[in-house]
């Protein structure tokens, strides 16, 4: 009798853990899908061939309908919770819309995965709707990479205070609630930031994270859950700064909390391309970090420019690049370390392709940031992250 209450009472246990750990793996979790298309052959009814309010909104509504019908009646209908039109820009042939999908999957599934079946039944079907006139080779989504926040490029950026949403891959770090470093999303779990970060402090329960585009309040708050340094960083040598960052619980992706795209290793970025920096660092040398995060646009440096005695001489070595201006003025300062440096395709998708490594002193004279390269340490974050 006893042997039988025994084997009953550990079968007890073991199908309430299995129950358990089912539900808790496997528990659906809401995710944000970004995709555009274009609505091509519009006609316009005023004198002045502006589109009026109306038309817009008629077109926004059609748009979210026409989504709507289109996972409703789909292998993802159980998945698919809304969508919402975000942004109609008008284009020389048509109007580009923007529109975020949301999803509810278990989170055992792969985001990677779910994002070509979203594609794939979105491109298919859109080829065939007859309610709107839709150029099918316009149609993108993209998991990665995407801002909401129109790009205001008829300008030099000079550490302005970045717009709500604009930078939606942007962290910092913060240690005993002090804000310390930038760092960039790369997943709904994972961050890159710099090694020299945690040269003194690599305990990550001294660690948190925030988002959004000003410390205090933040828009959302994690604690770190794992410190990952190179293990060929050594301070005070400058080779190797890179790390990445574990936190917990996940994100969820939205307007403001967005991963950035990671380059492939054999990805190559120019001399002169215009990039851009983002941190809430100091506004010159010696001062104090910013509540608010701010943006500059500053264009990557040649190696033979850097390299020379004027500039820094040997002092770059293998997986560093320059970016800034040799005149000054714009670059990163103390607080900005480990944050993004960033550069957008044809398509508008953000790439990350630089770290804030280190410089001597803040936008002097020949002397611009230097910049971890992320696609020489491609293959390492893909080994520590699986990203």
């Amino acid at each position: 009798m006893i042997a039988v209450l025994v084997v009953l009472s550990v079968t007890v246990v073991a199908v309430t853990i299995g129950l358990l750990a089912h539900f808790l793996v496997s528990r659906p979790t809401m995710e944000y899908y970004h995709g555009t298309f274009k609505i091509s052959d519009l006609r316009v009814n005023n004198n002045s061939g502006q589109r009026s309010t109306y038309q817009l909104m008629d077109l926004r509504e059609m748009s979210e309908n026409l989504v709507d019908e289109i996972f409703i009646d789909s292998a993802l209908n159980k998945h698919y919770i809304k969508n919402q039109v975000v942004r109609l820009t008008p284009e020389e042939d048509g109007m580009k819309a923007d529109v975020i999908m949301v999803f509810q999957f278990p989170s055992t599934e792969q985001r990677a995965v779910n994002e070509k079946k979203i594609f794939s039944i979105l491109n298919q079907k859109i080829r065939n709707t007859r309610a709107l006139p839709i150029n099918a080779s316009s149609v993108q989504v993209n998991g990665c990479g995407k801002r909401v926040v129109p790009l205001i490029v008829n300008r030099i950026m000079s550490g302005d205070v970045a717009a709500k949403a604009a930078w939606p891959w942007q962290a910092s770090l913060q240690r005993n609630n002090i804000h310390q470093c930038g760092a960039t999303l790369i997943s709904n779990t994972w961050l890159v930031t710099a090694a020299h970060c945690f040269k003194n402090y690599g305990n990550p329960h001294q660690w948190t994270v925030s988002f959004g585009t000003t410390i205090n309040p933040p828009l959302m708050k994690r604690n770190i859950k794992r410190i990952i340094v190179h293990e060929r960083y050594h301070s005070p040598a400058r080779e190797y700064d890179i790390a990445v960052v574990q936190f917990s619980p996940r994100v969820t992706f939205s307007d403001d909390i967005r991963r950035i795209c990671l380059p492939e290793a054999h990805a190559s970025f120019q001399p002169n391309l215009t990039v851009y920096i983002t941190g809430f660092g100091a506004l010159y040398y010696g001062g104090e970090s910013q509540n608010n995060l701010r943006e500059a646009k500053v264009k990557i440096i040649s190696n033979d420019v850097c390299k020379q005695p004027q500039v820094y001489g040997n002092d770059i070595k293998f997986g560093m690049f320059c970016a800034g201006y040799l005149e000054g003025i714009y670059d990163a300062c103390r607080g900005d370390s480990g944050g993004p440096l960033v550069a957008k395709d044809l398509k508008d998708t953000w790439y990350l392709i630089g770290i804030v490594s280190w410089g001597d002193n803040c936008g002097q004279k020949n002397k611009p940031g230097v910049y971890t390269q992320v696609t020489y340490y491609r293959k390492w974050i893909a080994s520590k992250t699986g990203l």
